[in-house]
């Protein structure tokens, strides 16, 4: 997808999910293999070539170590465009 396609809050969320891994210390393979899928999955959410859905955000929060309210709370800090 053209990031110019993406909104500010897609963006935003990928960016996010992206340096809370790093700040963990974990690598996408590691995330990956929690979730059960693929590293290549991972890399197309950091860019933002994937959308993640609620579920899955959730359950990035617990693999990861990150508080999926402090995102939501940051994304509506976001411009919508």
């Amino acid at each position: 997808m053209p990031s110019h396609h993406r909104s500010r809050r897609h963006q935003r969320l990928a960016e996010l999910l992206a340096q809370y891994r790093l700040d963990s210390g974990l690598k996408q393979v590691e995330v990956a293999e929690a979730l059960g899928k693929y590293q290549p999955l991972i890399t197309n959410m950091e860019n933002g070539q994937r959308r993640i859905d609620v579920v899955e955000l959730l359950e990035l929060a617990e693999i990861i170590g990150f508080d999926p309210h402090a995102v939501l709370d940051e994304l509506m800090k976001t411009p919508r465009k």
